[in-house]
Formats: C-alpha cells, structure tokens, sequence
C-alpha cells in the first residue's frame, strides 16, 4: 500500500489560514503543472473541528485508500494525522500541530484571517472538546508519515512536533520559520514520500 503511487491528494491548512496559503497554493501549482492525473482538492475548512473533518470524511469517501494522501499545515498537520490513521493512507506533516486543544484555547473568541484581515470568524469553546474527540493516540504505521519540522518554529514547539513524529521519516530544519518561508526547497522531498502519478 505505502509503495502506491498517489492518484488523489489533499491538502489540509492551518489555523486561521486557507487554500490561499502560500504552501497550498505551490503545491496546487505543482500538482497541476506536473501531475494532471492527480486529484487534488485543497478545501476550506469551517472554524469546528468536527465540522471540518465530517466535510473532509464526506469529500474522500469516493477516493481510494490505497493510492490517496493528505498533507497538512499546522492544525492541517494534525488533521492530515486523523484521516492518516483512518483512511490508513500516506501523509505529509508541515510543522504539524501536536496539541491543538491546549495551544488553541487562548483563541476562544473573533478570530481574523491571515489572508484576508477582513474576514473574521468565532472560535467557540466548544470547538477545544472538538478538538480532543479527534485525537488520535499512540500512531500506527509510521513509515506512512513524512514530517518537515522547522527548528525555529516561532509558533510551535519543534520539540513536541519531533517526539510526536520521532518514529516517522523526517526532515528536521535548522531554524526556518512556521510557515516553512523556504518550503519550494522540500517541495522534491514531499512529491517522493507521496510517489505521486505522472
């Protein structure tokens, strides 16, 4: 099944962020220029935690198990880990959020867009207990992750991110930022962990 080759990807962003992010929107570039015969759907996520996965659930039950992936930012990260361990596909975590119910509770509230000031949405307190009904435990597989976690993450703790992940094939920068501001110099390494279909 790892040896697959990808024929459906999804990518999952962050917190706060969209299919507008600067890593979402190179590899839609990428995928499409390169690997036409992809599937690729890199949707918007609703603020609920358990909204945005029964969307995610319901928009890849068609696909294949054995030959998707998913990709995840951040919160994306820890997201992309659930449908990982669900669908039991490849995944490709970008400094992936570990706890997200606890780093995400000082945000309870009005919440703006990274991309669009203008947009702005409530984090209700009930998204935190959410947020818990997903996560995962102890991660089977292993050799089905590959992990990008940068050193200098000013957002989260790389230290978490590399005990979560310790087990899986990994690419450990030194410094580098959260959004992974060089991620075009790794964009080879994730396309060879995914073996996407030309």
């Amino acid at each position: 099944m790892l040896g697959t080759s990808t024929t459906h990807l999804l990518y999952l962003h962050g917190f706060r962020s969209s299919p507008q992010s600067a890593k979402a929107r190179l590899m839609a570039q990428v995928v499409a220029r390169n690997f036409p015969a992809v599937q690729w759907w890199c949707p918007q996520l609703p603020p609920s935690p358990r909204d945005a996965m029964n969307m995610v659930a319901q928009g890849i039950a068609p696909w294949p198990a054995q030959s998707m992936a998913v990709v995840g930012s951040s919160l994306g990260g820890f997201y992309a880990t659930w449908v990982a361990e669900r669908m039991q596909c490849k995944a490709v975590l970008l400094n992936p959020a570990v706890n997200p119910a606890r780093d995400l509770e000082k945000y309870i509230g009005d919440v703006t867009s990274w991309h669009d000031p203008s947009e702005n949405f409530y984090f209700k307190p009930e998204y935190i207990a959410e947020l818990r009904g997903l996560e995962c435990g102890p991660l089977t597989q292993m050799q089905r992750y590959f992990t990008i976690i940068a050193k200098g993450d000013e957002v989260l703790d790389w230290r978490e991110m590399h005990a979560r992940y310790v087990h899986a094939s990994m690419l450990l920068l030194e410094g580098g930022d959260h959004a992974i501001s060089d991620f075009e110099n790794h964009i080879a390494a994730v396309l060879d962990h995914l073996k996407v279909a030309t």
